[in-house]
């Protein structure tokens, strides 16, 4: 099966840095094959016949031991992720108009979660909502569209609050890791 990593906070302020390469390597070591990594904030895909529970422990518990820090990491299927993707709640109009609003800022962000967002959760991050700012849920996601970027987003400051556990990945970094899974 084909899977993608999602490390957080990796690489982020000067803190928790790890070379992509020895993230690749260390994945390697685990007997994961075909291990590519993007960018610089803690993304891989892979291919294992384990399951995601067993990938999920076997990398959180060898990652400590290698880096000698830990880092939560959420473990996608490539199925998972074509879902994800399929289940988009923003229409290309609300997606272009966040756009138009501010050109050289990202507007469209996937938070990952370990388990479905709770509809009491949910129902605290609307109501504390303040702005343009969208948020759906997804099976194991949030899916946020900002008006101007998610540095000035209030809503994005509470999700981060109210999913701690969450990695947010950028909406063009979630299609190429779909991508790169593909491609395994």
């Amino acid at each position: 099966m084909n899977y993608a990593a999602l490390f957080r906070s990796l690489n982020v302020g000067g803190k928790n840095i790890v070379k992509m390469e020895d993230l690749r390597q260390f994945l390697l070591d685990l007997q994961l094959d075909r291990v590519k990594t993007y960018i610089q904030s803690g993304n891989a895909v892979f291919q294992s016949s384990l399951d995601e529970t067993a990938l999920r422990h076997a990398i959180g518990d060898g990652f400590h031991q290698r880096f000698g820090f830990s880092s939560d990491v959420l473990i996608r299927s490539v199925d998972e992720l074509l879902l994800l993707i399929d289940l988009l709640p923003f229409s290309n109009a609300e997606r272009l108009a966040a756009e138009a609003a501010d050109p050289k800022a990202e507007h469209f962000y996937v938070y990952f979660l370990d388990y479905p967002p709770e509809p009491a959760q949910l129902d605290t991050l609307r109501g504390a909502c303040v702005g343009a700012d969208q948020v759906c849920a997804g099976q194991r996601e949030l899916y946020l569209l900002c008006d101007q970027s998610i540095r000035k987003s209030k809503l994005a400051a509470r999700a981060s609050k109210t999913f701690g556990t969450a990695t947010v990945r950028n909406w063009k970094t979630v299609c190429k890791l779909h991508e790169l899974m593909s491609a395994l």
